[in-house]
């Protein structure tokens, strides 16, 4: 008798009940990817991890080695006990995340900071850990994420946003559920000078198009605000990307919609979904009612249902994996070509020759290349190695695109560039020791420590 599926390699994972650390196996299992561990008290758990096995199979053809990093912790008690970051982590913080309120002015159902009444740090002590953020990426800091809570309820958000544009970080997200974007047209207008040297985005919550969607994921009927809260964007030409929380029989048959509205509304460049994650307040919720848990939708779940949705517009192919975190990670740019219509550049592009060329990065992107080969070349069919990846983009882009201004090229990427990004968070049910190790998104602590975002809001969240 053979067994019904196929090991596929060893890892530890969690015991999604007490969280002691177990031994796993990843098998793989009428096409798709499972991890099962036993836990000595709650027995054997078997726990969905990619939908599509074909995908989980094919990213490992991106991965790299990671880059390093300041560490902060010993190795003691074992990953992932002894955030952060330890020696063992594996990769650096593509995007460190400060949260500098855990007030809100939302009780979303499914919020992972479990979010409310809270407090506000001051900006010394922000001040104190953007320095932090900074020195631990060895001076290189590439994107800081402004979170909470609701980082707008901060007093001093502006001056927030300000103080790490000055400190040099190459990119700053204002993370947002969009009430205050939609009720203070002040406020958003404020937001202006920060984008005018590029740099600066609104991360902006967006779930769909159903009210009951807001219902279920944020506690009330939110789509007017979102609509507003995008108008209000746009008037004042506010770079926006749109932030999907995906979650199974509520809005994962809107993956598409979400899609061509972002594509076609002017001043949002991208969207990143991500597949809901079972920790904060989902996790007790489902903890405190005994419940089966919900069906999880997976990184690769996100991308067939794209495929599906949009009429093979976007196709799974047309994501590569992350470099930086292929395990949970997928990224693609559209480019609009000579008849004006979007298309994805990786149809064309062959990546996974040119992977050296691929920085261990969320920021790695097609204007990043472009930026970049425009301040080193004067033509586009320069026979120098170090850029034989963009002969590649030559029927895409402008002849004169390296000879246009700063302003100018901003303008041409911003009109004809749109990313799209699939971040799958990790939580108890489907933790793997690769993954975590793997994981770039880190939470800056007030005590000055780098821990990864799944690990905090597993084990360290307070």
């Amino acid at each position: 008798m053979l067994r019904d599926y196929i090991f596929h390699e060893f890892t530890n994972s969690l015991c999604k009940h007490c969280l002691r650390v177990v031994p796993a196996k990843i098998i793989l299992k009428q096409d798709q990817v499972f991890i099962m561990k036993t836990c000595p008290e709650h027995g054997t758990q078997l726990e969905l991890l990619e939908e599509d096995a074909s995908y989980h199979l094919s990213k490992r053809l991106y991965d790299k080695p990671g880059n390093t990093m300041k560490t902060q912790t010993k190795i003691d008690k074992g990953c992932p006990y002894d955030c952060g970051i330890c020696p063992q982590h594996d990769q650096h913080a593509c995007i460190g995340l400060i949260e500098v309120t855990t007030a809100c002015n939302l009780q979303c159902p499914l919020c992972y900071a479990k979010a409310g009444e809270g407090e506000f740090l001051s900006l010394n002590k922000i001040e104190t850990m953007i320095d932090f953020f900074i020195d631990a990426e060895n001076g290189n800091a590439e994107i800081l994420q402004i979170s909470g809570g609701e980082p707008t309820l901060h007093p001093n958000i502006l001056e927030i946003i300000a103080m790490a544009k000055t400190k040099g970080v190459k990119y700053v997200m204002l993370n947002t559920n969009g009430v205050r974007l939609a009720n203070d047209e002040d406020f958003v207008k404020a937001l202006i000078p920060f984008c005018l040297e590029g740099g600066f985005e609104v991360y902006l919550q967006f779930d769909g198009f159903k009210e009951s969607t807001y219902m279920t994921l944020r506690g009330q009927a939110l789509l007017p605000l979102k609509q507003k809260a995008i108008e209000n964007l746009t008037k004042y030409k506010i770079p926006t990307t749109l932030v999907m929380t995906v979650t199974d029989g509520v809005n994962d048959d809107e993956v598409g919609a979400v899609f061509m509205y972002g594509l076609n509304a002017p001043t949002i460049r991208g969207i990143n979904y991500q597949p809901a994650a079972f920790f904060g307040r989902i996790d007790e919720k489902i903890t405190a009612s005994s419940t089966v848990l919900p069906k999880r939708v997976t990184l690769s779940g996100v991308l067939n249902r794209l495929e599906a949705q949009t009429a093979h517009t976007l196709k799974q192919s047309d994501f590569i994996p992350l470099p930086c975190d292929v395990e949970r990670v997928a990224i693609t740019y559209l480019y609009r070509n000579k008849k004006g219509e979007f298309t994805p550049i990786t149809r064309d592009v062959k990546f996974k020759d040119h992977l050296q060329m691929i920085n261990n990065t969320f920021v790695f992107t097609i204007e990043d290349a472009l930026k970049s080969a425009g301040s080193s070349m004067k033509d586009i069919r320069t026979t120098c190695e170090c850029f034989d990846f963009l002969t590649d983009f030559k029927a895409m882009v402008p002849l004169d695109f390296f000879l246009r201004s700063k302003e100018k090229k901003k303008e041409y990427i911003d009109g004809n560039t749109f990313r799209i990004s699939v971040s799958s968070f990790i939580d108890a049910q489907n933790f793997d020791t690769k993954s975590i190790q793997k994981e770039c998104v880190h939470i800056i602590t007030p005590d000055l420590k780098k821990i990864p975002f799944s690990s905090f809001n597993m084990l360290y969240r307070r």
